[in-house]
């Protein structure tokens, strides 16, 4: 490829910005739906403007779509991680793993300490589930509840869930947004997680403190029994504390830096032997009474690729206790390869390059880089309303900065966790604020003060990034 065209730093932008624009219209209009297919076409018209710059260059087609391919190839890893989550997260349902959390998780409730628990509860499923929308919606809502019947504002109650929801989201192997960080930066997924918990930890742990603070402080009046959830689960499932040995063998299989692609596949096959061995009634069920070997086959094939719909007595665990399998993680997956091609044409026509010498020369120090991806990841966060996004764009951009500064691709993809997922819900426009805001029925407005995690979290990782604790280098 020959050398690309030095473009000014005003043509560079132009993709990005209407980009942007273009998002924000979308957004707008499909709201919470824009991830179903709409954002990810917009990124390939933001791709067809800068491919219009690349022409007016004399960047060929071809060279625009080699770039494309090469930036393809750098996230196969992450692409097969994404599918063994969906199968990871299936086998875990179907066996039980993970209504087993929710069961213990959810007799930790006492009223002096019952925003803390909150913090814990809701961290410990969103760790299981991946989701904080889904442990929002479900427990989330219930919790809301008894702190309700205990006289506690409603906006405390709803800043400690979405506080442990985002703890358990960023920190989760099983999140699409933990997945998609480190494969806009360029890294891989369980070195980020280890990376991210040195901001991510002391974080929730000063929110914890917060919360029991304010916990001591308050009398409650009442206490909601959570026996229906709990009868629930039981109902449908055989609780034992055997089942956590499956995701302690795959923590420790983390620890021991095992790849990615052996611990997931591991914990996919005990998830299936787990099923096999503690939940053969509910097997049994979702086979509709076929017991032979073929539907049990079959119950957990499904399980694995497509989706599992486990319902109980209680309405509240029904959004819970389903999966979507690999085919779940392909509205992912599928919003990757399209920032890959607009990432790859904005590389060819020499915009990326453009942007990175631009910020390099404010940047003058490594506290200024960090704080300029913080700001852009704030900025999408507001214009174009899509944590997805806020992690997407920016990491494009500042991919080759980082690396032009000698800085390992974790420091980006924790950067573009800790400002641009967690931040998301506290804008009221965003389809993070505004989903939440409407599942739990407390507006942006009231839980923005205690949802403490998220708006600590930037503060963090500049505090890290002034100080300069624990900035990895990349290896020579």
């Amino acid at each position: 490829m020959k050398q690309k065209p030095t473009l000014s730093l005003g043509i560079a932008l132009l993709p990005v910005l209407v980009l942007v624009l273009l998002l924000s219209v979308n957004v707008g209009i499909y709201g919470d739906d824009a991830l179903s297919g709409s954002n990810q076409f917009i990124l390939l018209l933001g791709g067809a403007v800068a491919a219009l710059v690349g022409f007016r260059q004399n960047i060929s087609y071809k060279e625009m779509l080699t770039q494309v391919a090469e930036n393809l190839k750098s996230v196969t890893g992450a692409i097969l991680i994404l599918l063994f989550v969906g199968a990871l997260a299936g086998t875990w349902l179907l066996s039980g793993i993970i209504p087993a959390m929710i069961y213990y998780g959810l007799q930790i409730l006492h009223p002096t300490y019952f925003l803390a628990a909150c913090i814990i509860i809701c961290a410990l499923i969103s760790i299981a589930t991946g989701s904080s929308w889904t442990t929002s919606a479900t427990v989330g809502i219930a919790l809301i509840g008894i702190g309700k019947a205990m006289g506690m504002p409603v906006g405390m109650i709803a800043g400690a869930v979405i506080s442990g929801a985002y703890f358990g989201d960023k920190m989760s192997p099983l999140s699409d947004t933990t997945n998609l960080a480190p494969a806009m930066a360029g890294g891989e997924l369980f070195a980020h997680i280890r990376y991210m918990s040195l901001t991510t930890v002391p974080t929730i742990l000063v929110t914890l403190l917060v919360f029991l603070v304010i916990g001591f402080t308050q009398q409650p009046e009442s206490v909601m029994q959570t026996e229906s959830l709990l009868s629930a689960i039981t109902a449908r499932f055989n609780i034992n504390p055997l089942l956590f040995l499956a995701p302690v063998i795959v923590v420790v299989m983390i620890a021991k830096k095992t790849p990615p692609l052996v611990a997931l596949l591991i914990g996919t096959l005990l998830g299936v032997l787990f099923a096999l061995f503690f939940q053969q009634p509910l097997l049994t069920l979702l086979a509709n009474q076929d017991m032979s070997w073929s539907g049990t086959y079959k119950v957990v094939m499904d399980a694995i690729t497509v989706s599992t719909t486990i319902e109980t007595s209680n309405p509240l665990l029904n959004d819970l206790f389903q999966s979507g399998g690999m085919a779940g993680m392909l509205g992912t997956i599928w919003l990757i390869i399209c920032a890959m091609v607009f990432g790859g044409i904005m590389d060819a026509i020499g915009a990326l390059e453009a942007i990175s010498a631009a910020l390099l020369r404010w940047a003058k120090s490594t506290f200024q880089l960090f704080a300029s991806t913080v700001a852009s990841c704030l900025a999408i966060n507001i214009t174009a309303s899509d944590q997805y996004l806020s992690i997407v764009v920016p990491g494009k951009m500042f991919d080759k900065a980082y690396k032009d500064r000698g800085l390992a691709p974790e420091n980006l993809s924790r950067t573009l966790e800790d400002s641009g997922t967690v931040t998301s819900v506290l804008v009221p426009w965003n389809t993070c604020g505004a989903y939440q805001s409407g599942v739990l029925g407390v507006s942006v407005a009231e839980y923005f003060v205690y949802a403490i995690f998220n708006w600590l979290s930037p503060f963090t990782t500049l505090l890290f990034a002034a100080i300069g604790y624990k900035i990895k280098q990349l290896k020579s």
